[in-house]
């Protein structure tokens, strides 16, 4: 029984077994399913799901450029952590790094013609495993509804 509430409380209402079970499933899919994916990735491309994000970021991106900031950003990585990571793919010859033309304090990070084939190399690979850990799982469910939820949770 919850405790006594003040007046101006508003009633917080408990989650009922069906929404507790959605809660929990949920819970479990936004800790796992990056794993999985990440693991089908591994060990089918020897590329890293952060890896294949940098790459597809980029190639979406307004000729393949964008600033280190907001590539960490949309990859949900540190700045220092999309940093050594650049430094990986720039090694392997994916991406290159410069000073900003706009603003020489900030670096760009630039898609190279190798990175965008390692891309479209492990792209089959990684659509494979998304359809069998995610889309098989569906069903009938209304995906354009399914998209407005997830983003309305998120936006």
């Amino acid at each position: 029984m919850p405790p006594d509430r003040l007046p101006d409380e508003p009633l917080v209402v408990p989650l009922d077994e069906r929404e507790m079970a959605v809660m929990r499933a949920f819970g479990r899919m936004m800790l796992v399913m990056p794993r999985m994916l990440d693991a089908d990735l591994e060990r089918d491309q020897r590329m890293s799901l952060s890896e294949y994000s940098v790459l597809r970021h980029l190639s979406e991106s307004e000729g393949g450029i964008m600033r280190m900031s907001e590539l960490a950003v949309a990859c949900d990585m540190s700045l220092s952590g999309m940093t050594r990571l650049a430094g990986k793919l720039e090694s392997l010859g994916y991406l290159t790094r410069r000073r900003c033309e706009t603003d020489g304090r900030g670096l760009d990070v630039i898609l190279t013609d190798a990175g965008l084939a390692r891309l479209q190399e492990a792209w089959p690979a990684h659509l494979a495993s998304v359809r069998r850990r995610i889309f098989d799982h569906l069903g009938d469910v209304d995906l354009v509804h399914l998209a407005r939820a997830l983003e309305a949770m998120t936006g």
